[in-house]
């Protein structure tokens, strides 16, 4: 590839669009990431690890820890290489040519666009179970309209109140782990003290392995923090110790409320796995049996209130994938623009509110809206992640020019991802894989046009 000769690529500025602002600090790409994560993310599916993993759910967050740290491992790389917004289409289009990259894009899009939506389904669930005389399709919708003013606002204000909105579910995470301590030392453990380790009857690899694959969806989001690369001062260094800084804390997070509530929990995995219609509640039911009715009320505001911020850091991301794609002619150049009174970029972030709000919506007002929707939004994550790695491999290994590469970082490191990707897609719903596939067709079909209209060949992939 001409001209990517230096220790990074794509610095040049693009003739006709705008330049995103550089104001975002270490502490807001943290925040970003944090918000997308959702301190207590595990909340909704702790029952469903509990019974998957016959109760060493603690383990369980243990290992996707380390199996999501070689993604992040691989994110730090790249993010060096191309300092540029649009994440991992950006790197595979450095790493694996200018095809993989749309294909890389592409499929992150599919999450970019859907896991927000769920957000925003959350957000509505929870504030209708508060207001029940407001349908929940309503308390989406407005979860939605406001968490987007609030982006097109500008991304330093959305960071300052993502802050704020960040501390007060951390507090809530704190007076969790306090009440649960007093729990604990009022009235002694359920069970074992090694058992959210080693599970209930004995530890079972594949039963924490299975686990593994539902628990990688709490971490989908760390990534959004590449997608600020253009905006975030101090350098691309700086975005890269953002993004393995924000999945070490969500690591820790995820491990002590999970083994704190796995110690109270009044009903063994057995009962759990025995008993499907109770794994939803299962962490609420832990509280109130624990401690009190007062502490599901405080986690239940939280998680409103979380995952409606959860969702303006989601659609944040995805709109810095649409413009980073529309400015290289990938998407329809109108959403390359940059408002030049907010710095953002105005029309990309529209367009995902709006893909977002239906989403949301549809599935509100649905029954089984929940399920259908949650079932798909892993396939094109993962998908994208293993361009990820392979475009480590790809740059510095084919692409690079200059010294010659570590066979540990660039090879080993992003391999062992790959397999780790693989391994959780492969354990997917076959209802995720089948939504993946056909996306991952009409995205190709997509290509294959564009290559048409270009007169390009496959030299040009």
């Amino acid at each position: 590839m001409p001209g990517m000769d230096g220790a990074t690529v794509g610095e040049r500025a693009h003739d006709d669009t705008g330049a995103l602002r550089r104001t975002l600090s270490f502490r807001d790409l943290v925040v970003y990431g944090l918000l997308f994560i959702a301190p207590m993310a595990p909340v909704g599916i702790f029952g469903t690890l509990q019974a998957t993993s016959h109760g060493a759910i603690t383990a369980v967050y243990v290992v996707a820890t380390v199996a999501m740290a070689f993604t992040a491992y691989s994110y730090a790389q790249m993010v060096r290489v191309v300092p540029k917004a649009g994440s991992v289409y950006a790197y595979a289009r450095v790493g694996l040519g200018r095809g993989a990259g749309f294909v890389a894009g592409w499929m992150a899009m599919l999450d970019y666009l859907l896991i927000p939506a769920v957000a925003y389904l959350f957000s509505g669930i929870a504030l209708h179970a508060l207001v029940p005389q407001v349908h929940q399709w309503v308390w989406t919708a407005v979860a939605v309209v406001v968490t987007t003013l609030l982006n097109l606002w500008g991304v330093r204000t959305a960071a300052v109140v993502g802050f704020a909105v960040l501390a007060l579910e951390i507090a809530v995470l704190v007076v969790f782990v306090v009440a649960a301590v007093w729990a604990l030392a009022a009235h002694g453990a359920q069970r074992g003290w090694a058992v959210p380790l080693t599970g209930e009857g004995g530890f079972s690899l594949d039963a924490v392995l299975a686990a593994v694959s539902v628990a990688v969806l709490s971490y989908l989001g760390f990534d959004a923090i590449a997608s600020f690369a253009e905006e975030a001062s101090g350098g691309s260094r700086r975005v890269a110790r953002a993004v393995v800084t924000c999945l070490v804390v969500a690591g820790v997070l995820f491990a002590v409320q999970t083994y704190l509530a796995a110690l109270l929990a009044p009903m063994s995995a057995a009962e759990l796995a025995a008993r499907p219609g109770e794994q939803g509640a299962a962490f609420y039911t832990t509280v109130d049996s624990a401690v009190g009715g007062w502490l599901h009320d405080l986690v239940a505001v939280s998680k409103a209130i979380g995952a409606a911020f959860a969702a303006l850091a989601g659609q944040a991301a995805a709109g810095r994938l649409l413009f980073a794609m529309a400015r290289d002619r990938r998407l329809p150049g109108a959403m390359a623009k940059v408002d030049a009174g907010s710095g953002v970029p105005r029309r990309a972030l529209l367009g995902a509110a709006l893909v977002t709000l239906v989403a949301a919506v549809w599935a509100a007002a649905r029954d089984d809206g929940l399920d259908r929707l949650s079932s798909i939004v892993n396939v094109g994550a993962l998908s994208a992640f293993a361009l990820l790695h392979a475009s480590v491999i790809g740059w510095f290994r084919f692409r690079r020019q200059g010294a010659p590469p570590s066979v540990l970082r660039h090879v080993v490191v992003p391999l062992l991802g790959l397999a780790v990707v693989v391994a959780v897609v492969v354990e997917a719903s076959p209802t995720a894989q089948i939504v993946g596939g056909v996306w991952l067709l009409v995205g190709l079909v997509v290509l294959a046009v564009q290559y048409a209209r270009a007169g390009a060949g496959p030299s040009d992939a």
